[in-house]
């Protein structure tokens, strides 16, 4: 991350406002963007999403959370947690 002074970038007015509160300190100013939710970038989110349905459906067809659990690699425990989310 690339430092700037801040004299030259903020009009004088609000430099000595800011001055104020943090005068000598390091600040950051975040973007004014919203941010992504996890796994949106990569598209785990949507992965992770069809999979749950995917086990959900095959649930509801009988399929028994023990097989699930083989099937999927995960848990007993997790497969419960998204068969009855």
């Amino acid at each position: 991350m690339k430092y700037k002074n801040a004299s030259d970038v903020l009009p004088e007015n609000l430099l000595k406002e800011v001055q104020k509160y943090a005068a000598g300190e390091t600040l950051y100013f975040p973007k004014n963007s919203q941010r992504l939710k996890w796994g949106e970038k990569t598209g785990a989110r949507v992965f992770f999403a069809e999979r749950n349905n995917e086990i959900r459906q095959k649930y509801l067809q009988k399929m028994s959370i023990e097989h699930l659990a083989d099937e999927y690699c995960l848990s007993i425990d997790t497969i419960r947690k998204i068969v009855f989310v």
